[in-house]
Order: C-alpha cells, then sequence, then structure tokens
C-alpha cells in the first residue's frame, strides 16, 4: 500500500529537529511530507537544507490541526494511507509495518494506531492516546492505560491488538480513501477531539477502529497547548460537546443533554475555587459556541446520522464516577 506519513508543523522548529531524523530513518518504505501552516520560525528553510528527501506542503497560515491536514492532504494524490503523526513523535525500526499488515489483512478497519508511550519516560503510557482509547457514556474520553489524569506504566498489560473507540491524531494510520469519503476532520473544531470525532464516524459507517501495540511510538506531549491553557480547555469542552451532538445516539444524546450542563457547571465551580478564573471563562466560551453552532449541528447530524450501519462501543458507565470510587486503570 503506497504510504504518505504526513506531519503538521506550525513553528516547531525545535521538534522537527529533534524528532524528524528518527522518522527519516526508520520510515524508509513512506513518503513523508511536512504540511506547514504558516510558520514564521524557519521551519521550511531549515527542512530545504537539512532534509531534502522530505516533501514540504506550505499552508498559508495557521489552520489549526484539523484544516490543517485536511487541507494538506487533498493536495497528495495516490496514496492507500495516510499516517498522520505529531512532530514531537519519535518511531524505531519496524513502527509502521505492523500497522500497514493489520489493514492488509483486515478489510474492515479503516483506522489502527500504535501504542503511545511518553517520551521522557520509555516505560510509562503517553497521556494522549496510551494503547487505544474510549469514551463514557456521557462522553468522557479514556484510554487503555489513561484513565482521567492518571496514567499507568506499561508492562505489556495491553499488548494485544483489539478494536477500540477512537485513537489519538498524535499517531493515526487511516485509509485515504475513507478519510476523504468522510469528509476528513471537523475544520470548526480547530484542534482536540477531532481525531475521536473521526474515528466515531468510522464506526457509523460500518469500519472498525482498532490498535495494534505491536507498534510502538514515543510522544512528547503537550508541544503546542500546555495542559493548563484555558484555550485547551475551552477546544476540549466544545469540541466534546459538539461531537455528541454530531454522533450520539438518541438516548445518549438524551442523556447527555440532562447531565452535561451540570458537570460542567460544577466544573466552572472547581476552576473558581481554584483561582483559575480564565479556566472558568473558556467553559462558558464552550458552551457559548456551542449554542451558536447548534443549528449547523443539527444539520450535521441528521447527515451523519441518516444512514448508520453500526453504532460506536461507547462505555455504558461513567468513567468519572469509577475514578472517584478509586477505579484508576483500564483493567478496573
Amino acid at each position: 500500500m503506497k504510504t504518505a506519513v504526513v506531519i503538521l508543523n506550525w513553528n516547531g522548529l525545535l521538534h522537527l529537529q529533534r524528532y524528524l531524523p528518527s522518522v527519516v530513518a526508520t520510515t524508509p518504505d513512506a513518503d513523508i511530507v511536512v504540511a506547514d501552516n504558516g510558520s514564521t520560525d524557519g521551519s521550511l528553510a531549515w527542512l530545504r537544507e537539512a532534509m531534502p528527501s522530505v516533501q514540504t506542503i506550505a499552508l498559508d497560515k495557521n489552520y489549526g490541526f484539523a484544516e490543517g491536514y485536511n487541507r494538506a492532504l487533498r493536495e497528495l494524490s495516490g496514496y492507500d494511507v495516510y499516517v498522520l503523526l505529531n512532530s514531537d513523535i519519535r518511531t524505531e525500526e519496524g513502527w509502521l509495518s505492523p500497522l500497514l499488515n493489520y489493514l492488509e489483512q483486515n478489510d474492515d478497519v479503516a483506522v489502527v494506531v500504535p501504542k503511545i508511550l511518553d517520551d521522557k519516560c520509555h516505560d510509562r503510557f503517553e497521556y494522549a492516546g496510551a494503547a487505544g482509547g474510549f469514551i463514557d457514556i456521557l462522553g468522557y474520553p479514556f484510554c487503555r492505560g489513561r484513565i482521567l489524569n492518571h496514567v499507568e506504566r506499561d508492562y505489556g498489560q495491553y499488548d494485544n491488538a483489539c478494536d477500540v473507540m477512537w485513537g489519538s491524531g498524535a499517531a493515526f494510520c487511516c485509509r485515504a480513501e475513507v478519510f476523504h469519503e468522510l469528509g476528513g476532520f471537523a475544520k470548526e473544531f480547530f484542534a482536540h477531539q477531532e481525531e475521536i470525532d473521526l474515528c466515531w464516524r468510522v464506526w457509523l459507517s460500518g469500519r472498525r477502529v482498532a490498535v495494534e501495540p505491536r507498534s510502538k511510538v514515543y510522544h512528547l506531549g503537550g508541544a503546542t497547548l500546555s495542559t493548563d491553557s484555558p484555550f485547551k480547555t475551552m477546544l476540549n469542552h466544545r469540541n466534546n460537546l459538539a461531537m455528541l451532538y454530531r454522533c450520539a445516539s438518541p438516548a445518549q444524546r438524551l442523556l447527555v443533554a440532562v447531565v452535561r450542563p451540570a458537570l460542567d457547571f460544577a466544573a466552572f465551580v472547581v476552576y473558581l475555587l481554584q483561582g483559575k478564573k480564565q479556566s472558568a471563562k473558556a467553559v462558558l466560551q464552550a458552551w457559548r459556541d456551542f449554542l451558536r453552532w447548534h443549528g449547523r449541528l443539527s444539520a450535521e447530524r441528521k447527515a451523519i446520522r441518516s444512514d448508520v450501519k453500526r453504532e460506536a462501543p461507547i462505555y455504558k458507565g461513567s468513567i468519572v464516577l469509577r475514578y472517584l470510587l478509586g477505579r484508576r486503570t483500564f483493567q478496573e
């Protein structure tokens, strides 16, 4: 299968210098492309001089993760598979072949992702994907290896390949035809949870999403927005609400409509009590945008759920409640 490994970059010169050589050295059987989101730090000049074998796509401004990838992938043609890779991912010999083999052996799998470990601590899972992800009935994401903010050590407990609800956009292997058929990422999301939204639509279209832990990569994490960023808080709250409205079954959507306002208000209060006024404001901004988007989201929901082939595998309980009761590993 003809494969393009595509790295979206925005002012990430230091990450490219640190991590791109490992990708080039360990990925001989794929084309490597850096799509630049209007960087001003000299990224493109360095690529032309230091990495002439790497193809580049120059976008005119920062379109964010979602639309940046949409635009970049529309400029590529003739590929069977796209592998989206963050600029702060380290790869090792043989990382790509298990993913491609899994697609070749499973015709109904549209997305397959590797095990993602922490580049700062190689025996610990990385927050942004670990060994494949799920969401609970209220829309909260979690992973095999990461429940809320609790990240597990990796001792092989999740080394089985299996279906998952979603895979991290940090290292995301997808059939090119399916990506374009489903319209790619939701561009209005800008960044965060657009990969979960796409994976949900993959499931609704009748295909599957899987993790293949024989492939593993190492992720630095937090390269674009820090954990405490109010903008990141807003994106996560807003995009999660929009995704649920677009994709959830009628029963799940009804439950979310009843419970989530109270939970998000609780988050607002907690931020205020912690003195994080900007984060509290971000929750309100998320709801403002979500309500403004209501008419468009209704039309999108109708289109997305007009021909559901199968529902996505949603955890029927509350991961937050389980966490508060002390169950803080996926195995529990």
